[in-house]
């Protein structure tokens, strides 16, 4: 048979105290003494004590648990975002169920409703590449589970958002490749539906303005932006009659499946054409030449959205307001660009 699992009235016993004193001293209680919390401590572990994380829930109204769902778990960007969340989550005893929707809206929606019946104290999300309805958010709303959003967002939700200055990143990479000579820069850009991608073709769009160089639609392919992608749109772009001198890529896959089809063609990065990527993941530092690309302080952003999390669950709804943390992006300049 198994053994009995202790519980509270077995430590109280052992030790002659109350049920109430032993749960006010594994809960740290101030009112009792150092001496005695550290007793029942030592006398819990000695019993093989584990505490009903499901009791004190229901007591509490808190698991004491965040949902977080990422689009996918597999990129640097994401996985900082979440060691920035529970970075902070674990200072306030909190842990982390950690989801992947793998960019589809019908697992997003379910992980949602997953979450919801696990009674999360709160959800940060970055909504799916292709979710364009919005349902399963807004039951997160209604029922008053604190949202924060990050990176891909969408503000009619009137959710908290944390998001890097995309448009500013996107002027930056462009206007850099500007000033190194480049005149001819084409556009790597994602779907516009989405955010990120939208302020990255505005930011785009603006720095050709201010350099006085035409906007050339042949020089914009949208779509996705994985490593096949890039290989596909430089292919492309190498087959006008006038090819681009540069390209600024809104993710670092698409510029690196571009950089691989300049190596194979024999084109020399960065004196024939210069390559820029967007997300500073860990492989940008990696290849040859080093890419360049807009880091967007993925930690940083982790931990914004986890401390928004703690106001908004503190004030128990009475007195939040969601609100926008946009973060400053910055420039990491390498060989890929680098003429001057």
């Amino acid at each position: 048979m198994a053994d009995k699992k202790s519980t509270i009235h077995d430590i109280a016993r052992e030790l002659s105290v109350t049920a109430s004193t032993v749960s006010r001293a594994l809960n740290d209680n101030p009112r009792i003494s150092e001496d005695m919390r550290r007793t029942v401590k030592e006398t819990a572990q000695r019993l093989g004590y584990e505490p009903n994380h499901i009791a004190s829930a229901l007591r509490s109204g808190r698991t004491r648990i965040i949902g977080i769902i990422v689009p996918t778990a597999n990129r640097s960007f994401f996985s900082n975002v979440v060691r920035g969340v529970e970075a902070v989550a674990q200072l306030a005893d909190y842990n982390a169920i950690i989801c992947q929707s793998n960019d589809d809206p019908a697992e997003e929606a379910d992980i949602v409703d997953t979450l919801l019946r696990l009674r999360v104290d709160g959800i940060i999300a970055s909504i799916a590449r292709e979710t364009r309805h919005f349902d399963h958010f807004r039951k997160v709303r209604d029922k008053g589970v604190p949202l924060v959003l990050f990176d891909r967002v969408n503000e009619a939700l009137g959710a908290s958002t944390v998001v890097l200055d995309d448009q500013l990143g996107a002027y930056q990479a462009t206007e850099h490749l500007v000033k190194q000579g480049f005149k001819r820069i084409a556009h790597f850009a994602g779907p516009q539906h989405l955010n990120i991608y939208k302020y990255r073709l505005r930011g785009y769009a603006d720095a050709l303005d201010a350099a006085g160089i035409p906007f050339d639609e042949s020089l914009v392919t949208m779509g996705n932006l994985g490593v096949e992608d890039g290989r596909e749109y430089m292919n492309r772009l190498l087959a006008l009659p006038y090819p681009p001198d540069a390209v600024f890529s809104a993710s670092d896959y698409s510029a690196v499946g571009a950089m691989q089809v300049l190596k194979e063609r024999g084109v020399h990065i960065p004196q024939q054409i210069g390559l820029v990527g967007f997300a500073n993941e860990m492989f940008t530092s990696l290849v040859e030449p080093g890419l360049t690309t807009v880091d967007q302080h993925s930690e940083s952003m982790g931990e914004f959205a986890a401390k928004i999390f703690f106001e908004e669950i503190e004030s128990e709804g009475k007195s939040f307001i969601p609100r926008k943390t946009v973060l400053t992006p910055t420039l990491v300049v390498r060989g890929s660009s680098k003429r001057n």
